[in-house]
């Protein structure tokens, strides 16, 4: 016990790391590392299914916040990491699914919600993506802190139905009704706006 808390005190606040990257004190990065390595590799895993890919992502992730703060200054460190490993792991998922068919939680977690991902490339479409991600993020607002936790996990972490059940102390068919009590509002609210699914 005294030994995890001694572990945690040699962790920096996200504030002080961040004021590392300002000064382009190379000690960052390995701060973000002691912190962040293991989430930041589980989201990585979630998407690419393969641990050398993780790696790359998380050294690519590493570089990609050395080159962003500054002039970024984000609030929350977490959520800016998480945001640069998902492109990144995406990325080298699209670049590896062009090249072969590998098992990836994205994948599944995709399918769940492929009415409502649009993949055009037009300016119109791409104006109907940025309405329909407006109304997305107001909808996981109005949800409770519960199902957004559910919601964000499945989707945007691609996390399994597994894990979240185990997260949250619930059955999996517990989290899969609520998935799919989610995705039912989902679309009544974008049909409400008048975006047909």
């Amino acid at each position: 016990m005294v030994l995890q808390r001694e572990s945690h005190k040699n962790v920096l606040d996200d504030k002080d790391i961040v004021e590392l990257y300002w000064q382009r004190d190379e000690a960052a990065i390995s701060e973000t590392d002691k912190k962040y390595k293991k989430y930041l590799f589980t989201v990585a895993y979630n998407i690419v299914h393969d641990t050398p890919d993780c790696e790359e992502c998380l050294n690519d992730t590493y570089i990609g916040a050395w080159n962003s703060i500054p002039p970024s200054r984000p609030s929350v460190l977490r959520a800016f990491l998480t945001t640069i490993m998902r492109r990144i792991a995406i990325n080298r998922y699209h670049s590896k699914i062009k090249k072969s068919a590998i098992p990836s939680e994205m994948t599944v977690s995709l399918s769940e919600l492929e009415d409502f991902i649009d993949d055009g490339s037009s300016a119109e479409e791409k104006l109907d993506t940025y309405i329909i991600s407006k109304i997305i993020s107001g909808y996981l607002r109005s949800l409770s802190e519960r199902n957004r936790y559910i919601f964000m996990s499945r989707y945007y972490l691609a996390n399994t139905v597994n894990k979240i059940a185990s997260d949250l102390n619930l059955s999996c068919s517990t989290v899969n009704k609520e998935l799919a009590f989610i995705r039912k509002g989902l679309k009544e609210k974008l049909e409400s706006e008048g975006i047909s699914i």
